[in-house]
């Protein structure tokens, strides 16, 4: 039996895609390396920043840690709220709250601009704990985010309590390196192909499948 649910943020409680590949964009458009096609820059929703920026642009570090930093730039003040709560998300989250779920958010965004988006959508008073990294760039992986978020809860040792809920194959393989189960969800930014071949627990293809899952 379940006792504690973590969710991801980007692609799993929000439809954020817009105001990141838009940062994106504005990014490397600075640094010279311009890309038109916003579809291309999908693959950013989720993974760690810097990581993708050295993967996706064939960048070295130090010009992706400036990448990163002309990303906020636009993210802090615009792209930020590019964005929006899945429908029935919020109507899930009582729903849990109201069952007696400890929630939580383990997002591998840096936690001052998760709670931001929170904030902004009024979805802060339903978890517990909220988690992601740091803006210096620590604690990034999503094994060292859900790690982090289980300290805060005092579930170390509890975690076959512990589900992770997440849209990105990072969220699946972060939660087993920290011994959890993972339910995908198909909405948001992974591809079928990569939920199925990282071998989540269950892959659901909309909110109300995933509601139906905790019922």
């Amino acid at each position: 039996m379940y006792k504690a649910i973590l969710f991801d943020l980007d692609g799993t409680l929000t439809e954020s895609g817009e105001g990141i590949t838009k940062s994106v964009q504005y990014a490397l458009e600075k640094l010279g390396k311009p890309e038109p096609d916003l579809g291309k820059l999908r693959v950013f929703v989720g993974p760690p920043l810097l990581e993708q920026f050295m993967k996706y642009a064939e960048m070295d570090e130090e010009t992706a840690r400036q990448a990163v930093v002309y990303y906020r730039e636009r993210y802090s003040v615009t792209g930020l709220y590019e964005n929006r709560p899945y429908p029935g998300i919020e109507e899930m989250l009582k729903e849990l709250r109201d069952k007696g779920y400890l929630l939580a958010v383990s997002s591998s965004k840096p936690e001052h601009f998760v709670l931001k988006v929170l904030d902004y959508f009024g979805l802060t008073g339903y978890f517990n704990e909220i988690v992601g990294s740091e803006l210096d760039g620590g604690r990034t992986k999503k094994s060292e985010v859900i790690e982090e978020t289980l300290r805060r809860l005092h579930l170390e040792n509890h975690r076959e309590q512990v589900l992770m809920v997440g849209d990105k194959e990072h969220d699946v393989y972060g939660a087993r390196e920290a011994g959890l189960a993972c339910v995908a969800v198909a909405y948001g930014y992974g591809t079928m192909d990569e939920l199925t071949q990282s071998r989540p627990l269950k892959i659901v293809d909309s909110v109300d499948e995933l509601r139906t899952f905790f019922a």
